[in-house]
């Protein structure tokens, strides 16, 4: 997500960071290198043409002669333009208390409105959702919707015949009589923005009022995605937009500009095709993953999801012993997949870039794990060579990557013993390769 633009901006601020004194002529080459960076992410031209006054503005009340570390205080000056530039706070959905609640999902044909209607009935289940279809031209949409459903083990409406208008009007009624607290619509889509399009979402908007408008897009689409935000806010309102595809080649240009250019506030950013990717939009932890400051709260929150798959205390008194088998390792590398790939993960990280983690490596060692008999990772020391060489013909792998593998291991388990009964390390050690 945002490689480019991460790329872009690490390399400015390490030249910011780097000046002892920032006079108006440097302070006037970083901001013409910011300009760029942004106009190459596909950041709408206006917005920039904002975004980089208020920063300018910023920059001209502080006292970099001043300051012994002037670096340090344009980067806080360019995160905060940032941060007001993505929308300033985080949005959440209000639901009602006392009945139920509407989403209304609109936007183009082929954006993911099926699939991201799915995902928010999977991240509020505990409202207990109902799927609504209201694509009445594609059928094939109907039935991916209900194989979505079947997935997040939600209801979901059959379509009625006749306009998408009494689909929605048979799922108020089941609202009201099964309990339903949150209803989901599936709106249609279209190659563009049409007047039929329009009518027929007034039509189900008057039938059923939706509590917010989100428009979905193709956060790859970049300038094509504000425009869509901005035709439809104009002619039948938004509260908001879920950006999809994320996970993807995106410059980035979508998100920078929908809340500037459209006045559309960003709510979720969809980051896999996952139920589970779907992650909700915070412009201050957004910015500062941009400025590579990762984002240590988003990991923390991720890891805590995990936590209690995991039996700390047991795995604490097996590092202290050096106990530590290729059983645990497998079950703490199961958890470890579960908060997503390991390229966002490392994108959480200060300083770490998306493709600083090789996620074949931990591939090929659950590989060479998994053809292990159990026997074989509860001791891995009886592991001689014909045994090194079933694991590598089991895992589609070489004996010199088992050996590496159990090398690493071994390792690992041995520095974790001795930081857990807190001995000192001798400094400097390699790590075996």
């Amino acid at each position: 997500m945002f490689e480019g633009l991460i790329d872009r901006f690490a390399l400015i601020k390490r030249k910011i960071l780097g000046y002892g004194r920032i006079t108006s002529q440097e302070l006037e080459s970083i901001n013409k290198e910011i300009k760029i960076s942004l106009l190459q992410a596909d950041v709408n031209y206006l917005v920039v043409k904002n975004f980089m006054d208020g920063l300018e503005e910023k920059t001209k009340i502080l006292e970099l002669s001043r300051s012994l570390k002037p670096g340090d205080l344009v980067i806080r000056a360019v995160f905060e333009e940032l941060v007001e530039l993505l929308g300033s706070e985080t949005r959440s959905i209000d639901f009602r208390g006392d009945t139920y609640s509407v989403l209304s999902l609109i936007g183009l044909q082929g954006v993911g409105k099926t699939t991201t209607a799915a995902k928010l009935a999977q991240k509020f289940r505990d409202r207990n959702p109902l799927l609504v279809p209201a694509d009445t031209k594609r059928p094939a949409a109907v039935q991916q919707l209900q194989m979505l459903a079947d997935r997040a083990k939600t209801p979901m409406v059959p379509l009625e015949k006749g306009s998408a208008a009494a689909t929605v009007k048979k799922a108020r009624q089941l609202a009201k009589d099964k309990g339903y607290g949150l209803i989901i619509i599936d709106t249609a889509g279209r190659l563009h923005i049409d007047d039929e399009l329009i009518e027929e979402l007034q039509d189900i908007h008057r039938t059923l009022k939706p509590d917010y408008r989100l428009l979905i897009a193709d956060g790859m689409s970049g300038q094509d995605a504000v425009n869509q935000a901005s035709r439809f806010n104009e002619q039948i309102g938004l509260d908001g937009a879920i950006l999809t595809k994320m996970d993807g080649d995106a410059r980035g240009g979508a998100a920078l500009s929908i809340k500037s250019a459209a006045d559309v506030p960003l709510y979720f950013i969809g980051t896999s095709e996952r139920l589970d990717g779907l992650e909700t939009f915070h412009p201050d932890r957004m910015a500062q993953r941009i400025l590579g400051m990762g984002d240590v709260v988003s990991l923390v929150e991720k890891i805590k999801t995990v936590e209690g798959e995991i039996d700390q205390e047991r795995l604490q008194k097996k590092v202290l012993k050096g106990d530590l088998n290729l059983e645990d390792f497998l079950e703490q590398l199961a958890a470890v997949k579960k908060l997503g790939s390991l390229s966002k993960i490392a994108a959480m990280i200060p300083g770490v870039k998306e493709t600083d983690l090789d996620e074949g490596q931990f591939k090929k060692m659950e590989a060479m794990i998994n053809s292990m008999t159990r026997r074989e990772r509860l001791h891995p020391e009886i592991i001689d060579g014909s045994r090194k060489r079933r694991i590598a013909a089991g895992s589609g792998t070489t004996v010199a990557d088992v050996n590496r593998m159990l090398k690493e291991f071994s390792y690992a388990r041995d520095m974790l013993k001795k930081f857990g009964r807190g001995m000192p390390m001798k400094m400097p050690f390699k790590i075996p390769k």
